[in-house]
């Protein structure tokens, strides 16, 4: 199998916009860096903090959803699989959340190939329903798992604020460079992997999967990837967050409304692209945390209300997602000069 069979772009072709785009990156990572030094205000900051997460994982779900075209639904389990790993391991025996993290990313990632094999073997919407249904059975599993705390949950011990335990009661201004840190890096691997050869035939796979097999794509064996890759980095994601709550149980890391919100970013922003992910958590996310704060207990559900508006106004209005209007500007630009 050749370049020139999957319409590789030639490989210097490329280099100048991606050189562009690691500039972009590096401007916009740089940017949120600082932030937390002009915004002063707590809930602003806990806000980002979300938005910054939320952006992580949302990639890490783009990665399978957006460029493989494999529409998950059960996310929230990888998330959670993150989550317990690491408030099980430091709760119960000391170890640091550093390593959770690093279990948790792995056993997902194992997990996910586990599920994959059988999984792949589904087509369209029978591929996203068996996600929801394996999702929902590792949430009553954990509901009824004593070990892991069962409905109870699990309270992380009160220690001094530390780098080493991922603890900081007073200053929020760590938890927001380390959701920085784990977005730069999701974007990084993504950017690395959207101009490899895995890129490419994921999106082969995404448009064509018949056409890709017949040029010699190994469909299954890159789907797999796509979902360990993808399970990996979320369950990273979980790991921070039960870092940041100090407190996790059942229905706040592992309820299908996660899985919702991973995808909805991407799906807002542009599927299977860089920024959409990112430009989607940065809309969603601080609309809806600012939202349910003005309305308080009135505004139950709200969210709720703004993602399915949010989405049907993007479906009707144009289903490439947000950036596709600043990428037809672009190549109407590209195509006067």
């Amino acid at each position: 199998m050749t370049d020139e069979a999957l319409n590789l772009p030639p490989a210097f072709g490329m280099l100048p916009r991606r050189r562009n785009q690691l500039v972009v990156a590096a401007a916009v990572f740089a940017a949120i860096a600082v932030s937390p030094f002009a915004i002063k205000d707590v809930y602003l900051q806990n806000v980002l903090v979300l938005t910054l997460l939320y952006a992580a994982v949302s990639q890490s779900w783009n990665i399978l959803g957006g460029y493989c075209g494999q529409i998950s639904l059960g996310h929230a389990l990888y998330f959670g699989i993150g989550a317990y790993a690491t408030s099980v391991l430091f709760v119960t025996y000391g170890v640091v959340p550093w390593g959770g993290m690093l279990v948790g990313g792995i056993l997902s990632a194992a997990i996910a190939l586990l599920l994959g094999y059988p999984c792949f073997r589904l087509k369209g919407h029978y591929f996203s329903i068996a996600t929801i249904v394996i999702a929902e059975i590792g949430l009553l599993l954990v509901h009824n798992w004593d070990f892991v705390g069962g409905a109870l949950g699990i309270q992380w011990p009160f220690g001094s604020d530390s780098w080493a335990t991922l603890q900081f009661a007073r200053d929020k201004v760590p938890y927001i460079h380390l959701a920085l840190a784990l977005l730069a890096i999701t974007w990084f691997v993504t950017f690395l992997i959207e101009g490899s050869r895995w890129g490419y035939w994921w999106r082969a796979v995404k448009d064509n999967p018949e056409a890709a097999e017949s040029l010699g794509v190994e469909i299954f064996h890159s789907k797999m990837a796509a979902a360990a890759v993808s399970a990996f980095f979320t369950a990273i994601g979980g790991a921070f967050y039960a870092s940041f709550l100090a407190y996790i149980d059942p229905e706040s890391v592992m309820s299908f409304r996660f899985s919702l919100l991973f995808a909805l970013p991407a799906v807002l922003g542009g599927i299977g692209t860089l920024w959409g992910p990112v430009v989607g958590a940065a809309i969603l996310i601080p609309l809806t945390e600012i939202t349910r704060s003005y309305l308080g207990g009135s505004g139950s559900g709200i969210d709720l209300i703004i993602y399915g508006g949010l989405i049907m106004l993007v479906a009707l209005a144009k289903p490439e997602g947000i950036l596709s209007l600043f990428q037809g500007k672009r190549q109407k630009a590209e195509a006067r000069s």
